[in-house]
Order: structure tokens, then C-alpha cells, then sequence
């Protein structure tokens, strides 16, 4: 689409403006991925935002995308492996998980205290 749009040719026809935009993509990506992996322990979507992260900066620099496809060939693979156990050693896996969760939630709790509960 944004070749469609001549987009991607102003931004070549004019250096300086070029230069603000990747400064800009890397700002927007790197400050993606931080909160992504920020997100990681935390029930939710952190790899989802790594990998949204991850993408924005592919958009301009070839480091990250080969970054991305490398971590995509991993997931692929990871899946791949995880399909091949048998029902016992997904659900010990998935146990863990929760497990290893709810332990850094004690622990959290542990350290802060409860939260929006007045003393």
C-alpha cells in the first residue's frame, strides 16, 4: 500500500526526512519490544508484542528482519516439537507453566504486598 502511495519515494527523494522516519521506526519498535518483553512473565500477550515489535522494525532494517525470521523458523520449531508429545508431556508442560506463573504472582504479592488494599 505505501508503494502505491509514492510513500516509500518521497521518503528517497528526501534524506533528511528518510533519516527521521527510520529514527522514528526505531523509537516506535524498540519501545514495542521493550514492553513486550516487559509483558513476558505476565499472563498475557508478551511474545505477541515482541514479535508486533519485532515487525515494525523489520519494516526498515534488515538486522531485525532477519531477527524475526529466525524466531519465527524457532516458534515453527518449538510447535513442531511440542504437536510430537504425547497428551502427558503437554499437560505436565502446561502445569509448569502455571506453576512457574503463580509463583512469581506469590512472589510479587509476597514483595509489594496485596494491591489497592489500604493498611
Amino acid at each position: 500500500m505505501a508503494d502505491r502511495l509514492g510513500f516509500r519515494d518521497r521518503l528517497k527523494a528526501n534524506p533528511a526526512l528518510g533519516l527521521a522516519y527510520r529514527i522514528g521506526v526505531g523509537i516506535v519498535g524498540f519501545a514495542v519490544v521493550l514492553l513486550g518483553l516487559f509483558l513476558i512473565p505476565f499472563p498475557g500477550p508478551g511474545w505477541l508484542v515482541v514479535f508486533l515489535g519485532l515487525g515494525i522494525l523489520a519494516t526498515e532494517f534488515a538486522w531485525a528482519e532477519r531477527l524475526l525470521d529466525y524466531a519465527r523458523r524457532q516458534l515453527r520449531r518449538w510447535t513442531a516439537w511440542l504437536r510430537r508429545q504425547t497428551l502427558g508431556t503437554r499437560l505436565l508442560l502446561g502445569a509448569s507453566t502455571v506453576a512457574i506463573l503463580a509463583a512469581m504472582t506469590f512472589g510479587y504479592v509476597a514483595w509489594q504486598g496485596v494491591p489497592f488494599v489500604a493498611d
